[in-house]
């Protein structure tokens, strides 16, 4: 750490700043300087960035449309005109990669808006009231948790029908209940604690007590754990992809990619390479950003 940052460090930590505001940029700086110290980490949080700015700036960056057909250079290898070749029908591939990414962020967006209010407050309400609502909730919890994601994915879609707007709705139906688990957990150790104990003597009513004290203190958690889940989130949208239950064609969806091209992996190994390859990129780099926040998010590191 350079000399700046540590001066920087020295400011946050003066003791006539006491402010809130003062406490959340203290906060948030510690946490970067602990995550900028994990080079895989940064290098994960990088390809994010870059997926953001793909999936933005698609229209701009993508040489040509990804539904465009061209027989006449179908199956051509990579290089020359087409950067990462073209598929069966002559599209360009790096095209429908660039198109591919936006459906990708999409999907991971919307799966995490849906999931994480669910996630948190059946584990917040389960944990700190106990009893009852504990096991009635956490049984449920279970019975998600006792199936396979992509399984339970792959049923839900079946009952719903094949589209990616199905997909979102069965994937995001199998990824709560980790978060709803964690979440508990942390209300369980939240409960006892003496602030908690000294709102609840001041006459708090417990929905106020969980909203306004329990939530807040398990969000990091639950942000962890769902920056983690994300690389499952790909996976299981592009197996979707893959079985014909997700994105439909001709949508350039990584996964319904993977499986059009792969009538032609033998002479054609770029069709189902380039594809997989972006699914394979874009997974680790949420793994290792989810690995290095988790570090940087843990008080023990204080």
């Amino acid at each position: 750490m350079n000399m700046q940052d540590k001066g920087i460090r020295a400011w946050l930590r003066a003791e006539d700043v006491q402010s809130p505001t003062h406490a959340a940029i203290q906060n948030l700086w510690l946490t970067w300087c602990r995550f900028a110290e994990n080079p895989l980490g940064l290098f994960g949080l990088g390809i994010v960035l870059l997926l953001v700015f793909a999936a933005i700036f698609v229209p701009y960056l993508a040489p040509y449309s990804p539904f465009d057909q061209n027989l006449q250079a179908a199956l051509r290898a990579p290089g020359g005109e087409y950067l990462l070749g073209t598929d069966e029908l002559g599209r360009d591939i790096l095209s429908r990669i660039l198109w591919g990414s936006r459906i990708t962020l999409s999907i991971i967006v919307i799966v995490s808006i849906i999931v994480a209010p669910i996630g948190l407050l059946v584990g917040c309400f389960a944990g700190y009231y106990g009893g009852w609502l504990d096991t009635v909730l956490m049984r449920i919890t279970e019975l998600f948790l006792s199936f396979p994601s992509l399984i339970l994915a792959l049923a839900f879609v079946a009952a719903l029908g094949p589209n990616l707007q199905n997909a979102i709705i069965a994937i995001a139906l199998t990824q709560w209940p980790p978060i709803a688990r964690l979440a508990r957990a942390e209300s369980l150790s939240l409960r006892q604690r003496d602030h908690i104990l000294a709102v609840k003597l001041m006459g708090a009513s417990n929905l106020r007590i969980v909203l306004s004290h329990i939530v807040p203190l398990c969000i990091p958690s639950v942000v962890v754990r769902i920056t983690l889940n994300m690389a499952g989130i790909i996976l299981t949208a592009a197996g979707l992809g893959f079985l014909g239950l997700g994105a439909q064609p001709p949508t350039p969806e990584w996964g319904a990619m993977v499986s059009t091209g792969r009538r032609f992996m033998i002479d054609s190994w770029w069709v189902v390479t380039m594809p997989g390859l972006s699914i394979l990129i874009v997974s680790l780099a949420f793994n290792l950003a989810g690995d290095a926040l988790r570090d940087a998010l843990d008080p023990r590191q204080e």
